[in-house]
């Protein structure tokens, strides 16, 4: 199964510009199907990102951040070469993570 995030870490100086898009419904729980019937809620909870065992980023979001979220930051201390991991939890229990190295 392809992983649903993507991720490019660029290096620049004393700082590490982060990009990431997630593939995911983030459904609200309001919304209904063509029969009529609600779409039950499907959001991610928890996206984090760590850098050297340390947390660098975390969102905790609920049903009101829009389908295929996309998120961008900044940090100190990354260098190129180095691992960045990015994971995240929904409501329903699934998950997915990846290790991107920056550059």
């Amino acid at each position: 199964m392809a992983s649903t995030i993507r991720v490019k870490a660029v290096a620049s100086g004393e700082t590490t510009q982060v990009q990431s898009l997630i593939r995911h419904p983030m459904d609200t729980g309001l919304a209904k199907d063509r029969s009529g019937k609600p779409i039950p809620a499907h959001h991610i909870e928890v996206l984090q990102f760590e850098h050297g065992g340390k947390t660098v980023f975390t969102a905790l979001w609920g049903p009101a951040v829009s389908k295929d979220p996309y998120v961008k930051f900044t940090f100190r201390g990354g260098k190129k070469g180095d691992d960045l991991t990015v994971s995240w939890v929904d409501n329903k229990g699934a998950s997915d993570s990846l290790v991107a190295k920056i550059q």
